[in-house]
């Protein structure tokens, strides 16, 4: 009965905009990112001088080429900080927008297929703390230019994906899914193939004293990674199979050279010599919040079959309900699917689960690498919360470390923060976009750092 009086009252109220429509403010945003564009592009042709030579290549590009040198690690500064989290709020803004109205696929499965790319960033910028790649591509895998320039091998392996295989999306026969393998399958083993000979095979040249069983032994597992996805993931929209394919399979390829580098280390231009291979950091820093995930998926385990049972999603309204209504219906949402099982079911997805995994090992991370390994901090805002910790240091009379503590402190209660207005937070169908990309990239911002953090110290470099 309860049902029926909520349905009752929704229908009285106007429903959400169809996925189609831009709403007002996305439209304002584009216009408004368009017209930014037009005028640093008048800029660079009209006044090169004022708006790149004295204005952003300080703050943007040369700090870029500083990190790919020799030095290596140039920090970041306020300005170029806040250039980068405008940036990616804009873009997640109108983003969402563009991806709804295209219609792409918004669930668990494209989640777990961003998180795969990710962790390449991460996978392959270490190569480059390890001075792998050779001087002439060494910007192309610093910040924030490894993100664009992995953005652009992900909007190809998408886009070929959904046009050579989309047209099967809806189809479920064994004779559809096996024209599909045979049509994108080949595809991206090409694919796969391109990236590692445009990126790692120029590098081995500069390196003739590193061996190449890991190598080898990677490029192999790569290869049977993708098919093995492939396989595993029929009837799957033909976009988010070949995104997780391609990058999972692509990450395999980048870990095993690091494992090439333990066994057989290539000279740095540093000079810095690889000494010893800590493994303790892996269980801190990879092992607690793997504990911490798996107490949160136990708990949102069963609600979140329940919910998918009745055929809805964690935290996402009905179709065509504006939050507003929802909002306005007080305790009759209360035994709906959605405000019933929601709060703990969200524990348990991929996107939760991702977000605080990342996030706790970003903070671990920073913790053991400055406090126990020497390293620094470079963003401008984390270093002054490490300051912080260590003046407290001081001031109770702790001789260890630096202070990094605070900073894992910081972000446990960051990211309990963000799961907390997950849990309690409704999004309507529209919206389901917005929250991915939101989740994306928190998971730049933790995930990306805490695994190249991670990697630096497994390597020592």
């Amino acid at each position: 009965m309860s049902r029926t009086a909520l349905d009752q009252h929704l229908e009285q109220h106007k429903p959400a905009l169809p996925d189609s429509e831009y709403s007002i403010w996305e439209k304002v945003a584009i216009w408004a990112v368009l017209a930014l564009i037009a005028v640093l592009l008048s800029g660079f042709v009209l006044a090169n001088d004022v708006v790149w030579d004295e204005g952003l290549k300080p703050i943007i590009w040369d700090p870029v080429t500083k990190d790919a040198g020799v030095a290596g690690d140039a920090g970041y500064s306020p300005q170029n900080t806040a250039i980068y989290t405008g940036s990616m709020l804009v873009c997640v803004v109108i983003l969402q927008a563009l991806f709804r109205r295209a219609d792409f696929p918004c669930d668990d499965r494209m989640t777990l297929a961003l998180i795969a790319w990710v962790c390449l960033a991460p996978a392959m910028r270490v190569l480059e703390d390890a001075d792998f790649f050779t001087q002439d591509m060494d910007v192309l895998f610093i910040s924030p230019l490894i993100h664009l320039h992995l953005a652009a091998w992900l909007i190809g392996i998408a886009a070929t994906s959904q046009w050579v295989a989309g047209q099967w999306d809806q189809a479920t026969s064994d004779r559809d899914e096996a024209k599909v393998r045979r049509a994108l399958m080949p595809i991206l083993l090409i694919a796969l193939l391109l990236h590692w000979g445009l990126l790692y095979q120029p590098a081995y040249l500069e390196h003739e004293e590193m061996g190449m069983f890991w190598v080898l032994t990677g490029i192999i597992a790569s290869f049977a990674v993708l098919i093995g996805i492939m396989l595993k993931t029929q009837h799957w929209p033909a976009i988010t199979r070949g995104m997780l394919a391609f990058g999972s399979a692509a990450v395999v390829m980048g870990v095993a050279h690091w494992a090439q580098f333990l066994a057989t280390p290539w000279e740095q231009e540093s000079a810095r010599v690889l000494e010893t291979t800590p493994i303790w950091p892996l269980f801190v820093v990879l092992g607690i919040p793997a504990v911490v995930c798996v107490f949160l998926y136990r708990m949102g385990i069963e609600d979140l079959r329940q919910l998918k049972l009745s055929g809805f999603e964690a935290g996402v309204l009905p179709e065509g309900v504006q939050l507003d209504a929802w909002d306005d219906a007080g305790d009759l949402v209360n035994s709906h699917p959605v405000g019933l099982l929601s709060k703990k079911g969200l524990l348990a997805t991929p996107m939760v689960l991702a977000m605080v995994y990342g996030q706790l090992c970003d903070g671990f991370a920073t913790m053991v690498g400055i406090d126990s390994f020497g390293y620094g901090e470079k963003h401008p805002v984390s270093n002054e919360v490490i300051k912080l910790g260590g003046r407290l240091n001081e001031s109770i009379g702790i001789e260890f470390g630096e202070g990094a503590w605070l900073f894992t402190l910081v972000k446990a209660v960051l990211i309990g923060t963000i799961v907390w207005l997950f849990a309690e937070m409704k999004v309507e169908h529209r919206q389901r976009h917005l929250r991915l990309l939101i989740v994306l990239a928190v998971l730049i911002v933790g995930l990306a750092p805490g695994l190249r953090d991670i990697g630096r110290l497994t390597l020592g470099v």
